[in-house]
């Protein structure tokens, strides 16, 4: 378990301090997989790289498994490292190192035996669809096979958490797939703990079992990601969720539809229109399948007809939809 206790983190500058994270508190739990989401710029990446401790918190504590990593010395710190591999956007990859030997130095550095090293990394290289490619270098991969080789290294010393910062952000949509596929099956079959930062809500719901979101380095919301997804609480959930043209000032009345994974599949506004003769404009409109069931939801612009939107609101009512009333902002 991953606990982070009222943490801060300022950069100092030739001006006014710059605040990345204030007051942060957050719990992963083990076997989980968590996303950390935001807009550029809230702190989402110095809170992973504080997590480690690769940036030193101004405050706050940092647990990990009972341990506070703010109180370790540097070789128990060096040592707990061992239990939290990092994968990046940009791979990191040795370029003068074939594969097998990218895998094996962090092994190397642990003081590993080199032939104990050489079998853990083919097999993990194997693991990641890589192991015909044993030496291959970096310069002849493409950027997915990059991405699964740095996989293959951040768990090489068998750690119990993972960090993934932006890890699929450089990547197309069908390679981001693979690699988000490849992350569950780490996570399901070895246990690994992984953490998930991103900027992409498709990414989150595609994996992630909680989510928080982080706005102007706080953490605006935390829940579980289908809740989050069908029923934002805060303006910055509603912003990585909602197209930004829908918070836009509103000249129509709106509502939005959550489905809950259980009404997704029924004719929901063909129903509507037909019972309650009632023209509505569908402004938006999203399904996605998270944890097996598939949830939704639609933004309907509402007739300028006080009498007629009544009724639409009553018909929603009848019929246990869900809904929620977009407000100008």
């Amino acid at each position: 378990m991953i606990e982070i206790k009222h943490l801060n983190k300022s950069f100092r500058t030739s001006g006014e301090p710059i605040v990345a994270l204030q007051d942060i508190n957050l719990t992963i739990e083990d076997g989980e997989i968590f996303g950390i989401i935001g807009l550029s710029g809230a702190g989402k990446s110095t809170l992973v790289r504080c997590i480690n401790l690769l940036e030193r918190p101004d405050s706050g504590e940092v647990i990990l498994d009972g341990k506070n990593l703010m109180a370790l010395s540097k070789k128990e710190l060096l040592k707990t490292r061992q239990s939290i591999g990092m994968i990046f956007q940009g791979f990191h990859l040795l370029e003068q190192r074939t594969l097998l030997k990218n895998v094996c130095y962090p092994l190397e550095i642990a003081g590993t035996d080199k032939r104990a090293a050489r079998e853990r990394a083919a097999g993990l290289l194997e693991m990641v669809g890589l192991g015909n490619r044993l030496d291959a270098y970096p310069s002849q991969l493409s950027g997915g096979q990059k991405q699964r080789v740095a996989i293959a290294r951040a768990l090489a010393t068998s750690p119990r958490y993972l960090l993934c910062d932006e890890a699929t952000s450089a990547l197309d949509p069908n390679t981001t797939q693979s690699i988000l596929s490849l992350l569950k099956e780490i996570n399901r079959t070895m246990g690994v703990t992984i953490i998930v930062i991103t900027h992409e809500m498709s990414v989150i719901d595609r994996i992630c079992d909680r989510v928080a979101v982080l706005d102007k380095s706080h953490v605006a919301e935390i829940g579980k990601v289908s809740e989050v997804f069908t029923s934002p609480q805060s303006d910055i959930a509603r912003e990585l969720i909602l197209p930004k043209a829908l918070s836009a000032s509103l000249s129509q009345r709106r509502l939005r539809l959550v489905f809950d994974g259980e009404s997704s599949d029924k004719p929901i506004i063909s129903n509507l229109v037909l019972e309650c003769q009632a023209p509505v404009n569908i402004m938006f409109a999203d399904t996605r399948v998270i944890d097996g069931a598939v949830y939704g939801q639609m933004v309907i612009s509402l007739p300028e007809d006080e009498r007629m939107d009544e009724k639409i609101i009553a018909w929603l009512g009848a019929n246990q939809i869900n809904y929620i009333e977009e407000v100008q902002s």
